[in-house]
Order: structure tokens, then C-alpha cells, then sequence
């Protein structure tokens, strides 16, 4: 990941870009990759980690509503993460996830492995849908893995 990670710097680099992002479920290890890459300050503004639904309203800008309506793991407020975070931590683009790294947590509704990722940026705002099989700590690599090669994908997309 850390090839991934510095294919993107040069990406964001090059392009005149900052990024943020809002983690809940992996916790920081996206922020993590990304602060691996020396010189990473030019174009990394910070991260909110909201593990909490209070930190996700307070912090990243995800209304009550949101949560009550749709639960912290959806599409919904994966977008709100993102947007959110990019508003609060004034940066071009914002990632976020929310997810159940598991082992437990799982609903009837939502399984173990399931998480959301969030990508704001001026042209829009956008999730992705994962559905992980791993363990808790697989499951949380494998969403930052995802999220950075969606952010790559999207780069490369604005030319």
C-alpha cells in the first residue's frame, strides 16, 4: 500500500489538491499510509477519527437525523463523513468509512464486513460499497486499501 499511497501523493501533488479524512472503523490506518509518505504535509491537511456517532455529528458534521434514520454504517452517512470533513478540515477532497471491522457488532440487517466509503470533492460527493470477508483487522486493511485506490481512480479521472 505504501507504492498506492505514494502514486496518490504525487497525484495530489501534481494537481494542486489537499486531502482529508474522517475514519471511523479502520481507526486511522488510512491516515496512517498516507502520513507514511515523506513530504506528505503538502498535500495531507489532517483527519478526524469519529468512532463514536457523537464525534460523527460533532465533528464531522453527519446530522442526528442521518444515524437515527439509516444506522452509522450506510451510504448516507459515509457521504456526510466526507462532506463534513472536507468542510471542517478545509481540504479539495475528503475520505471517509464507516463500517463492522467485526468480530462482533453485526446486525440481521448488516453483516460483519460490511463497510461504506465516502469521497467528497467541489464536483460531487460519492460512496462505494464493500463487502469484506475477512477478520477484524483484514477487514480494516482491506477498506483502506479500497479507499485508496478509489481516491486514485478519481484522480486520475480529473486528468
Amino acid at each position: 500500500m505504501q507504492k498506492l499511497a505514494q502514486e496518490i501523493g504525487e497525484m495530489l501533488r501534481a494537481r494542486k489538491l489537499t486531502l482529508g479524512c474522517v475514519e471511523s472503523a479502520t481507526g486511522g490506518l488510512l491516515s496512517s499510509f498516507i502520513t507514511d509518505i515523506p513530504g506528505s504535509s503538502d498535500y495531507y491537511k489532517g483527519s478526524i477519527t469519529s468512532y463514536s456517532n457523537q464525534s460523527k455529528v460533532n465533528l464531522a458534521g453527519v446530522s442526528k437525523e442521518t444515524l437515527e434514520k439509516y444506522g452509522a454504517v450506510s451510504p448516507r452517512v459515509a457521504e456526510e463523513m466526507a462532506f463534513g470533513g472536507r468542510k471542517a478540515l478545509d481540504v479539495d477532497i475528503c475520505l471517509s468509512d464507516t463500517g463492522i471491522a467485526g468480530p462482533g457488532g453485526a446486525t440481521d440487517k448488516k453483516a460483519v464486513g460490511l463497510f461504506y466509503l465516502g469521497l467528497s470533492h467541489k464536483n460531487g460527493t460519492y460512496n462505494r460499497r464493500l463487502n469484506l470477508t475477512g477478520d477484524r483487522q483484514q477487514n480494516r486493511e482491506a477498506a483502506t486499501k479500497e479507499a485508496l485506490l478509489w481516491l486514485k481512480e478519481y484522480l486520475s479521472s480529473l486528468g
